[in-house]
């Protein structure tokens, strides 16, 4: 069984992740222990260098923990969901493998329901894109749209009838795959058994995690990191953020001051105001998903409560999804 940790940023997820490491891996009386192993599922701790940014765990605070996942891409590349299912995959088939027990543990959404979950990432075909997209421009995205109804209809509901992109994607999947495009989307079905525990809480003691952390952070060498990884043309001394790390909370509004475009003051309220925004938008993610069992991020007993839901989980007694307490305060 599977452990997945999920839940908005600044709520504590990767002190539970080891806590629960720790806790799963003391065997019982004459049984050889078996570490737990911990599995990131952050798409911005993939990156070498993006450290406190990110509230990555610094390696002698891992308590020994092994963890895989963590620095596995520099920050001038773009990340891809599909590779990480991949090789995240082949983390947990090698854990099974030595009959430990994997730890997820991240808020990015999509990459824990790639791990997780049946989801097909189907390739991509230049030719058949360009075709596409020389259509667009020449007949119009309408008559794309019309297309996409009449092969897939409940995509082309979703998308919409303005979006070009996704109405070119998905007709492209289509041709490729000769299925609908709906077809490849995520289902909540597990690949393999698993629990997911959330940690939630109210927005009010949320906003305050947030705030701290990022005072933490800017006292931590944020800028300084952000300039080392930056390049000169970005405002830094080093070799450059790539178009998906420049995106992550922190750095893209650090890189906007060295741009000139805001003052220090300007970008650290930036970065608390969009953290917060982040959370909001994790809390919508996961509380859309009925499976997560919600605990309070405050609780003392915390660990207690999450190693009774992994004890439950183990023993198929848990209640089926929607049955269990729900917690979407943020989602709200």
């Amino acid at each position: 069984m599977i452990v997945a940790v999920v839940g908005p940023t600044a709520t504590g997820k990767s002190d539970l992740a080891l806590d629960l490491a720790e806790a799963l891996s003391h065997a019982g009386p004459g049984v050889a222990t078996v570490p737990a192993e911990i599995v990131n599922a952050d798409a911005f701790q993939l990156y070498r260098g993006m450290d406190v940014g990110t509230a990555k765990v610094p390696p002698s605070q891992r308590r020994g923990v092994v963890h895989h996942q963590l620095d596995v891409l520099d920050p001038d590349q773009d990340a891809s969901v599909a590779r990480y299912q991949a090789e995240a995959r082949a983390d947990l088939d090698a854990i099974a493998g030595r009959g430990a027990r994997a730890v997820v543990v991240g808020g990015s959404g999509l990459y824990v329901r790639a791990l997780l979950d049946h989801l097909d990432f189907p390739g991509t075909d230049a030719a058949v894109r360009a075709r596409l997209e020389e259509r667009a421009e020449t007949e119009g995205r309408h008559a794309l749209h019309a297309e996409l109804a009449h092969v897939d209809p409940a995509a082309a509901e979703s998308i919409g009838p303005t979006n070009t992109r996704r109405i070119v994607r998905a007709l492209e999947v289509v041709e490729i795959t000769g299925q609908p495009y709906t077809a490849n989307l995520p289902r909540q079905e597990y690949v393999r058994p698993a629990v997911q525990i959330g940690l939630d809480c109210d927005r009010e003691t949320l906003d305050a995690r947030v705030a701290g952390r990022v005072d933490r952070m800017w006292d931590a060498g944020l800028v300084d990191e952000v300039r080392r990884l930056a390049s000169p043309a970005q405002g830094g001394t080093g070799p450059g953020l790539g178009a998906t790390a420049a995106r992550a909370v922190g750095y893209a509004e650090v890189l906007r001051w060295f741009a000139g475009e805001r003052t220090e003051g300007e970008a650290r309220a930036d970065v608390v105001a969009n953290t917060r925004r982040l959370a909001r938008k994790q809390m919508g993610w996961f509380g859309r998903d009925p499976r997560v069992r919600w605990l309070d991020a405050g609780s003392p007993s915390l660990l207690d409560e999450a190693l009774a839901v992994v004890r439950a989980a183990d023993d198929g007694e848990l209640p089926a999804p929607g049955d269990g307490p729900v917690r979407r305060s943020l989602g709200s």
